[in-house]
């Protein structure tokens, strides 16, 4: 069945009490828009429309290259007057219109796609949920065989229809060519003088039109965001329901209360995560790996058993089987860390590889390095890789020991098995298998006095 996504995006969010556009604010890592175009990608739609108001040009300017088309609402006068906008730009030759949400952005792809199939191009389907404290939303009224008769918002309801606990959620699925005639009849004949999209519901009614029902497996699907507490609130069970996932997989986490995915999380068997970690773009964690509290990893791939100590930052890095990294270390795009490599606490490493069993253990830095297996980096020592105007590379060789305190000048190559003494600037290539020293000779001044304050008056 071809399909038309209608996605409302016009609202300015006065509750946010924020600059941005209310619909670009983020949640897990992606904007809210973004979230709710992830579905309507999902479910394969032939149009998207997506109805800008405020600050129009910044949202459009997010969806860049997404094959959206855009409706202006100016004013914004109602989610009718928002169709009314959206209306030329619908594919009529698409049977079923499918309307979504910029600020409820957890609707999932199986609750959109029910929704669609019960409207098959033929009836009015409508999404609602029954709350306990159903606040002002919209309510569903229904006769007494159960039909839906109509919505009624909250500021046009008497006091049994705000008793009702059936809300609507504002989604819904029809026919292309009965949508669109209903909207051009909408009118602004309510108490906030808007167009009210819920109005179509009697429409079809009277039209003898079905309208089904369906209901979201979570209300969280259908929470919009309206100001920061509830953008806080949403991203909570989001979380929940990821690290929920996780578990059931058999993920230990220590706390899910205190865990945040930021994209794609996959896990092998038996990894654990301890409290305050934060996964962004697209992470692996193979089997066995161990990630210890207050970790940032994005787009990483940790091999088997590795152990990543507390407060490591890590961005697109690869750490091989066994390794042991952190605490407090930092991996920049481009290190890629063989099986058993250790790097301990404040290294940092940036587009360089390590083979098996190289060690950086304290305070180093190794930029575009290339290092052998089984290489002791010590304390101290750095790569001296830019030169004000370029990067240059430096090459390790296997068995290699690197005293602390060194500089390595790039470009330079020390051979296998070779030994640079502690305190050491090395500006040539150093053989394999010898000592190399390039430090000033120790010298101690006699009767050297050490300046000192005149006394204060």
């Amino acid at each position: 069945m071809a399909l038309n996504v209608v996605i409302m995006a016009a609202g300015k969010g006065t509750r946010m009490k924020s600059a941005i556009p209310k619909v670009l604010h983020r949640l897990a890592g992606l904007s809210l828009l973004h979230h709710v175009m992830a579905t309507a990608t999902a479910l394969g739609a032939a149009r998207v429309v997506v109805v800008t108001g405020h600050g129009a040009e910044a949202v459009e300017a997010s969806l860049a290259g997404s094959g959206a088309a855009f409706a202006r609402q100016e004013p914004q006068l109602g989610t009718g007057h928002a169709m009314q906008q959206a209306v030329p730009f619908l594919d009529a030759a698409n049977d079923t219109t499918l309307i979504l949400y910029g600020d409820v952005p957890l609707i999932s792809e199986a609750t959109t796609k029910e929704l669609v199939q019960a409207s098959g191009g033929r009836a009015l389907a409508l999404l609602t949920v029954h709350l306990d404290d159903p606040a002002r939303y919209g309510r569903i009224v229904r006769d007494d065989k159960g039909n839906v008769r109509a919505i009624v918002e909250y500021k046009d309801a008497s006091e049994a229809e705000r008793r009702i606990r059936e809300i609507n959620s504002g989604i819904l699925a029809a026919p292309t060519a009965m949508l669109s005639r209903w909207v051009k009849a909408l009118n602004n004949d309510n108490a906030q003088r808007e167009y009210y999209l819920t109005d179509i519901v009697a429409m079809a009614v009277a039209e003898g039109v079905p309208v089904p029902t369906r209901h979201p497996a979570s209300e969280a699907e259908v929470l919009g965001v309206n100001s920061p507490v509830e953008l806080a609130d949403l991203e909570r069970r989001y979380q929940l329901a990821r690290a929920r996932e996780l578990m059931e997989a058999g993920v230990r986490l220590a706390d899910p209360a205190r865990f945040d995915v930021r994209g794609t999380l996959s896990c092998g068997s038996d990894v654990e995560i301890d409290v305050g970690c934060v996964f962004e773009g697209d992470v692996t964690l193979a089997d066995g790996a161990r990630i210890g509290a207050h970790c940032v990893i994005r787009d990483s791939r940790i091999g088997e058993g590795a152990l990543i100590q507390p407060f490591t930052h890590m961005f697109q890095a690869t750490v091989g089987a066994r390794a042991e990294i952190g605490p407090f270390a930092r991996l920049r795009p481009g290190a890629d860390l063989g099986p058993e490599v250790h790097i301990g606490n404040f290294v940092e490493v940036k587009n360089s590889t390590l083979a098996a069993g190289a060690k950086a253990n304290h305070l180093a830095y190794l930029g575009d390095a290339t290092v052998g297996a089984r290489v002791n980096y010590g304390a101290g020592s750095i790569t001296a890789n830019y030169d004000g105007a370029h990067k240059h590379r430096t090459v390790i060789g296997d068995d290699v020991h690197i005293g602390s305190n060194c500089v390595l000048v790039a470009p330079l190559t020390i051979g296998a098995g070779a030994t640079i003494g502690g305190g050491s600037t090395i500006t040539k290539g150093a053989p394999a298998g010898e000592l190399t020293v390039a430090r000033a000779r120790q010298a101690t001044v006699p009767g050297w006095q050490r300046p000192k304050k005149a006394p204060k008056r």
